[in-house]
């Protein structure tokens, strides 16, 4: 072989090796850069609300598309509150698969003839985000089908699947007994709530408090009053308060208007064993079975085969829930399952943390542009960039579930988190969209079906002081209307 060929084929050579990867670093670099003017439509609001260009981060790109046809602040990491559920149900589903069921396994402590367990019944929490009434009765009418109907001892519970650090979160702006701020535990059930009915007394006096479910062990104590006035007002005059002293007691304060005719508060109460008890206690009686004890938290005795095995609803149904009404309880439980079926039990944060970063990694993420705390995104510190999550939706729509995981996002004008918004027009019911609002947050991370029939990943961040307020919502509406508009 001649000098001049060799000198050419080895040039030939460095092409193939080095032009894919210099295309490649190039198109990384120009996400460090706007790409394409930021729409005029988007702008109008921008201007309006005076938001500075630093507070708010976009990506745009088309399902196939090398580049994306819009970016602004794409690589500048941003709190993007419970649009981050889009990357913790996508691991799951990848990871774990939409059939995967949740585990609770029932016990019996002693021996069971003529239908009494002579002993306690020990029920093993495998961290079921969806164990709500319907669920539990089920469960407890299939342990009654295995012969038992009168449990002599205690209900134990035994939660040890989560770690006990699971349960030190943060209160998100200091609501505790708010619904969203429940802290996960391996025996939850029906999220831990109650919902509270307040309506007028016949006696033209005091305040009726009706319960959903009815708890045997929870004590409620009524302090409210009624006044002659229109239903209105915060919470309509209701206070809500725990008892420091006495976990199991609820206190409600202030004055209720005569002229509401009914009005809800849904509250987290006691601790996730009491709850569970509780509902267990009452369902247990509404079914015709007989609990004698109390209750008590311990393990499962090693080498004990359970009497029953409940499966939860698969992980598909799941995701469903989560992301359509972008519940975090039940994201939390999540992340902690992909850790402990990643790494083992016990499950911790840390695990579920580093399930997700490695389940990134392997699908070629950089999760450098990533900071979780909970998966829920109900944190003051997670932080992820608008161009890893718009790679995260690309990732999705390839994935062999993509039908689940786009199915389970609210639509437009239909349902979930944007039941109302983008409604009413040609847009309704072209859009697969992932909200998230937090104090100062709005944001939002999905997929737009254009006028042209085109398919684009749409992902929009800001954070400023007035996001929450309204213009966030309708910066990120703006957004959505301009890419349907391709």
């Amino acid at each position: 072989m001649s000098k001049n060929i060799f000198c050419k084929s080895l040039f030939a050579l460095l092409l193939v090796f080095f032009i894919p990867a210099a295309i490649a670093q190039q198109q990384s670099a120009d996400l460090n850069s706007d790409i394409g003017d930021i729409p005029e439509n988007v702008d109008v609001v921008i201007d309006g609300h005076d938001l500075p260009e630093s507070s708010f981060s976009f990506m745009v790109q088309e399902i196939g598309a090398s580049v994306p046809i819009l970016a602004h602040n794409a690589d500048t990491p941003f709190n993007p509150a419970s649009s981050i559920k889009t990357l913790t149900t996508l691991a799951a589903l990848d990871t774990l698969g939409p059939a995967f069921n949740w585990q609770t396994e029932l016990y019996a402590l002693g021996p069971v003839s003529d239908g009494v367990l002579e002993g306690d019944l020990l029920m093993k929490g495998g961290g079921d985000p969806f164990l709500v009434e319907d669920q539990l009765r089920n469960m407890l009418k299939a342990l009654q089908r295995t012969g038992i109907e009168h449990i002599t001892g205690n209900l134990i519970l035994d939660g040890s699947y989560f770690d006990p650090t699971v349960e030190q979160g943060e209160v998100i702006d200091n609501q505790n007994g708010r619904s969203y701020n429940t802290e996960p535990n391996a025996v939850i059930s029906n999220f831990q709530s109650v919902n509270f009915y307040f309506q007028p007394h016949p006696n033209g006096r005091d305040v009726v408090i009706l319960t959903d479910p009815q708890l045997p062990n929870l004590k409620i104590t009524n302090r409210l009053r009624l006044v002659n006035r229109s239903c209105g007002g915060y919470q309509r005059g209701v206070s809500f308060n725990r008892n420091d002293n006495d976990p199991s007691e609820v206190i409600f304060e202030g004055q209720f208007p005569s002229g509401c005719t009914q009005y809800r508060m849904v509250r987290e109460v006691l601790n996730a064993p009491g709850y569970t008890f509780g509902l267990f206690t009452q369902l247990w009686g509404e079914l015709g079975g007989q609990l004698d004890g109390s209750l008590g938290v311990d393990t499962v005795p090693e080498e004990l085969e359970p009497v029953l095995t409940w499966s939860s609803l698969p992980l598909s149904d799941v995701v469903k829930s989560i992301n359509k009404f972008s519940n975090n309880l039940m994201t939390r439980h999540l992340l902690l399952t992909l850790g402990a079926e990643t790494f083992g039990s016990p499950a911790t944060v840390e695990k579920g943390v580093e399930a997700i970063e490695s389940y990134l990694e392997m699908n070629g993420m950089d999760s450098s542009q990533l900071i979780l705390s909970n998966g829920s995104g109900l944190s003051r510190d997670t932080r992820i960039s608008t161009a890893l999550m718009n790679e995260i939706l690309r990732s999705a729509w390839a994935s062999p579930y993509m039908p689940e995981y786009v199915a389970s996002l609210p639509i437009n004008g239909m349902d979930g988190t944007m039941r109302t918004r983008l409604r009413g027009t040609n847009m309704s019911g072209r859009m697969h969209i992932k909200t998230g609002s937090l104090n100062e947050v709005s944001a939002i991370a999905g997929f737009v079906y254009s006028r042209s029939n085109k398919t684009y990943a749409v992902t929009g961040i800001i954070n400023h002081e007035l996001a929450d307020r309204g213009p966030g919502a309708e910066l990120m509406d703006a957004l959505l209307t301009w890419v349907y508009q391709q």
